[in-house]
Formats: structure tokens, C-alpha cells, sequence
């Protein structure tokens, strides 16, 4: 009896194992059977537009842009203090004077008073010296005492007579004469900077100050031009500086087109922008509707480039290289820029027959894939 139970818990044992083990097999067998799912990416094709590159000879025409400016300019700045007094014209923008008209007049009462003071003090020091003169020196005095009857304290005080040996002109300096002489033409040299003049005519285009107030030395009164001849500056790219010989004329239009004038070719400056590479041409140009600050575009008649393709700026990628297409993919295709108009590029180096984009594709880069679309 007790050996039939263990016989039976052997087997039962046994037969555990061997369920265990076909479940085992079985399940493997299962997750066998299901196959793994492939990834399946999508190529994305950007369809573009192509132009077929056909180098042509191209006659440039070189055109800048700029804004005129008088020939003639100049900057009116006091150099002493006074009050501003009202003259025969305002002193306003837009106002015309005439070559050696008062432009501006300054309050000189006090300055002058103390100038007559010292031309005052300058002839009693003559009067003083006259004695010694005649007593010492009687061949050079009647010169001093025909200078003092010519001397007046409210004029300008007349030169020196010249001083013909050492003896005479070390007296007359050790007197203080030649001094105090020296301090009255300074003296009678500020006293105009009180009085400015035009010094051509001209239009007051700036005025900072107006009549009654008390202007300081070094402040700024306003500005006056020649309107009657004007400037242009232009920058022109260094490898077509030949075409901007000095007494070249040049076409000069406004903004549209309505009116033109024909400048020359007065200066060239002789150092290249580093950072453009252009040189800095100035056109001299006459004409009575100019004005200060007008917009005006000039058209130089350029010269034949042979061997290059023009295309819209916006294609250029860091002004080096543009798109090309080949085996339906993106490439950079370095190029060179020899001209930039406001919306197109002249750029050689370009093969005949390369296909380039002419319309720019958003998220371009190299190597993308790419479909030529039917225009």
C-alpha cells in the first residue's frame, strides 16, 4: 500500500514536468510566429523650379544712388558773447544774402569801449616816448610825430613806421610800444568776430539763434550754403574705378525719372573700403531746382562682361554660391559675383547647362531631394 502511493506521487511529479515543458515550447513557438513589423519611411520630394544656365555677354550699367550736397557749406559758430541784435534780414531758414551782407551782429559796446580804452592808453605811451625821441633819435622822430597826427583812437590803429636801426627799434620796444601795439590789433581782431559777414552768397538753411538772445562763444548759430552748385557721392566697386576718370560726365536722374542733369567727375578718392570694396566718387552737378539732401541716381555707361548669368539676388547664398540641381538633389554651386543691381547679381563661373533654381525653395539645403516641376 505505502509503495502503490509512492509510485503515484512519482508519477504525478513527472507529469507536471513534462505539462511544464510543453507550455514552455508552446509559448515560444507562438512568439515565434509573429514576424516583427517593418518601418516603412517616407521620402519627401520638394518640387522646384529650374532655369538651364546659358552664359551670355552682358553691357553693364553701372548705377549708384545718392544724396547732394552743397559745394560749398559752412557751419556759424560765435566766437565771443554778446546779444543777438535784429539786422536789416531775419535770421531764418530759407533766408538769401548776398556775398559781404551781415549775417550776424553782436552786441560789440562793451568790447569796443574797452578797445578805445586801450588805443587811448597806446597813444599817451607815443606821447610819452616823443621826447626822448627827439633828443636822442632826431632823424627817426618826425616819422613817430607824423604817425601820431595820423592816429585816432577810434579807428583802426595804423602799422608801425619801420624801424631802420637796432638802437631805434630796442628803445621803442623797451618803451612797451610794440607791445601794447600787438594787444590792440588782437584786440581789434576779436572786435570783428563780433560783426559775420556771408562769405558768398547764399541761403540760410539752419538757424539755432534768433534777435534778443544772448548768444555764448562756441555756440552753434546755424548753417549756410551756396545753393548754386551741389555734390554727389557715390560709391562705385573698386574694379570699375576706370570708368570714374576726373572730368568724366555722368547722368544723373531724380527718383522718378521726371527731370535729369549731367554732373562731371571732380574727385576720386584714392583709398578702397575695406568692408564694400568700393571707392568714393564725387559729381559735381549745377542746376536751380537742386535742393540740399535730394535723392538723385546716377547711370555710368559700364563696360561688355562676356561669360555671365544674371539672377535675382534673392538665389544668393552668403553672396558665394547658389542652388544647382543635379541627379534630383540640392548641390552648392560656388559662383562669382562681379555686379549687384537694387534686385539682380551678375555672377561667371557658372557651366552652360547647369540647372539652377529660380525661385528660392524654402528649407533648401544639399543633398535634398528635389522633383524639376513643370513651369
Amino acid at each position: 500500500m505505502k509503495l502503490n502511493n509512492t509510485i503515484r506521487s512519482i508519477i504525478s511529479t513527472v507529469f507536471s514536468i513534462l505539462l511544464l515543458f510543453a507550455c514552455v515550447k508552446l509559448a515560444s513557438a507562438i512568439a515565434g510566429g509573429k514576424a516583427k513589423p517593418e518601418t516603412v519611411y517616407n521620402k519627401v520630394v520638394q518640387n522646384v523650379y529650374v532655369d538651364t544656365v546659358k552664359n551670355t555677354t552682358i553691357n553693364l550699367q553701372i548705377k549708384a544712388t545718392g544724396n547732394i550736397q552743397a559745394k560749398r557749406k559752412i557751419e556759424l559758430y560765435a566766437e565771443v558773447q554778446g546779444i543777438f541784435l535784429s539786422g536789416m534780414k531775419a535770421f531764418k531758414e530759407g533766408q538769401n544774402y548776398s556775398i559781404g551782407s551781415t549775417l550776424i551782429q553782436l552786441d560789440q559796446s562793451e568790447y569796443q569801449a574797452s578797445l578805445v580804452a586801450a588805443r587811448s592808453n597806446f597813444f599817451s605811451l607815443l606821447t610819452s616816448a616823443m621826447p626822448d625821441l627827439l633828443l636822442d633819435y632826431p632823424n627817426e622822430a618826425g616819422k613817430w610825430q607824423t604817425y601820431l597826427k595820423g592816429f585816432d583812437i577810434n579807428k583802426t590803429a595804423p602799422v608801425l613806421p619801420s624801424m631802420n636801426s637796432e638802437q631805434e627799434k630796442y628803445y621803442i620796444s623797451n618803451k612797451g610800444i610794440i607791445n601794447t601795439y600787438y594787444t590792440i590789433k588782437n584786440m581789434e581782431e576779436r572786435l570783428s568776430k563780433y560783426h559775420i559777414l556771408a562769405p558768398f552768397n547764399g541761403v540760410l538753411t539752419e538757424a539755432l539763434v534768433s534777435e534778443g538772445a544772448l548768444v555764448r562763444a562756441g555756440q552753434k548759430l546755424g548753417e549756410f550754403i551756396d545753393p548754386s552748385v551741389y555734390e554727389l557721392e557715390l560709391a562705385i566697386n573698386e574694379s570699375y574705378k576706370d570708368l570714374l576718370k576726373i572730368g568724366n560726365t555722368v547722368k544723373l536722374y531724380n527718383l522718378d525719372k521726371s527731370k535729369s542733369y549731367t554732373g562731371k567727375v571732380v574727385r576720386v578718392n584714392s583709398v578702397i573700403d575695406a568692408s564694400t570694396q568700393s571707392i568714393q566718387a564725387y559729381i559735381e552737378l549745377l542746376g536751380k531746382d537742386l535742393n540740399e539732401g535730394m535723392y538723385l541716381a546716377a547711370e555710368l555707361q559700364g563696360r561688355e562682361e562676356k561669360e555671365v548669368y544674371e539672377i535675382s539676388r534673392k538665389l544668393l547664398i552668403d553672396n558665394k554660391a547658389i542652388y544647382a540641381v543635379k541627379d534630383s538633389t540640392l548641390i552648392l554651386q560656388e559662383v562669382n559675383p562681379i555686379y549687384f543691381t537694387e534686385e539682380t547679381a551678375i555672377l561667371k563661373g557658372i557651366p552652360d547647362g547647369t540647372l539652377i533654381l529660380n525661385k528660392a525653395v524654402p528649407g533648401a539645403h544639399s543633398g535634398m531631394l528635389v522633383k524639376i516641376a513643370n513651369k
